[in-house]
């Protein structure tokens, strides 16, 4: 790929020499170049093999980064999925490579590009905040992840789970959450014990699905290689071994969070995600999470992660609704 020197005032022309890579750069109807156009407040015309691209200096230099990055990420060999785009766009162009290395750990402190390899698929941070979080992941052996709901947080710790499981650094994998916002009394819920919890517990399942075959996955669960059990289940449990991610952490209480701490064993990880401004615990009772962000914050050995709106991975509008949100609690509190 070049770049052309521009034949007009505020154009720029990037010249793409391999058609293919450009067709899966453009995308289907142009729509990655429609998401580029938006994202970086330019207008993009194709004319053949070269893009050009108007607006004003800096949004074009933004742009050129954002194409130059997605192109290499093709030629790599990698596919562009919408968000890929969209992660190129708030990353302002940062270029794709190839793995450095085929160890994990060795590739984040080499100073590669930042990837969890799954048996389904690879998942790649998409905001600069995601990617200390993943690195953190890694790094640390208990690791909190605070922020609004689509920022990645559980699904990135899933993730990581599978990917040490199967390099053989963890023998387990353990996903939990408190299964009824306020209590979890699953006395009142209908059916026996599976049936009351899985509708709290389907977010996991999912990202499992995202990350292992289903037969494979299905097999594992049957041998407690993979374990899905509400927070009331880990009371009395030393979890040695295992990848442990708490997830809804917020609507934990001071005693229950304090608990699933002490549940750490040797060569155990834990992860524990929510979001503080989402709690559905009775009024007047403390979020465990709350406290334990504030009680362990700078404890060696402990990463914390914090998430905001611009980390929002989901559609676009949900970045905005929370930006309101957050807007207009600063208004209600001044």
């Amino acid at each position: 790929m070049s770049i052309l020197s521009p034949p007009v005032p505020n154009e720029t022309a990037l010249t793409f020499p391999d058609n293919r890579l450009l067709m899966d750069l453009c995308g289907e109807l142009d729509s990655n170049l429609t998401r580029i156009e938006q994202g970086h407040d330019v207008q993009i015309v194709r004319r053949g093999n070269v893009i050009v691209l108007h607006g004003e200096a800096a949004s074009r230099r933004m742009a050129t980064a954002t194409l130059q990055g997605l192109y290499a990420r093709l030629r790599a060999g990698r596919i562009v999925e919408s968000g890929d785009v969209d992660a190129a766009i708030r990353m302002q162009g940062e270029v794709f490579e190839p793995p450095m290395t085929s160890e994990q750990i060795e590739m984040f402190q080499g100073g590669g590009p930042l990837e969890i390899r799954t048996r389904k698929r690879i998942v790649e941070p998409r905001t600069q905040t995601q990617k200390l979080y993943v690195k953190s992941l890694f790094d640390h052996e208990l690791v909190f992840g605070l922020g609004p709901a689509g920022t990645g947080k559980t699904y990135l710790a899933v993730a990581a789970a599978v990917s040490m499981f199967i390099e053989g650094r963890v023998d387990r994998i353990i996903l939990s959450r408190p299964a009824v916002e306020a209590g979890e009394r699953l006395g009142f819920l209908p059916g026996d014990m599976k049936e009351k919890v899985d509708p709290y517990m389907q977010p996991l399942y999912d990202a499992l699905n995202d990350f292992i075959p289903g037969k494979q996955l299905g097999r594992m669960m049957e041998e407690k290689q993979i374990e899905i059990a509400p927070l009331a289940f880990m009371r009395g449990r030393t979890l040695s071994n295992a990848f442990v991610v708490l997830d809804e952490a917020q609507n934990t209480t001071t005693m229950q969070m304090k608990m699933f701490l002490t549940r750490l064993g040797e060569g155990s990880r834990m992860a524990i995600t929510g979001d503080p401004t989402q709690i559905d615990l009775p009024r007047g009772v403390t979020s465990g999470l709350v406290e334990a962000e504030q009680v362990l914050s700078g404890v060696k050995g402990i990463g914390m992660t914090h998430f905001t709106a611009e980390d929002v991975v989901r559609h676009p509008m949900v970045a905005r609704i929370i930006k309101a949100y957050d807007a207009a609690a600063k208004r209600d509190y001044a």
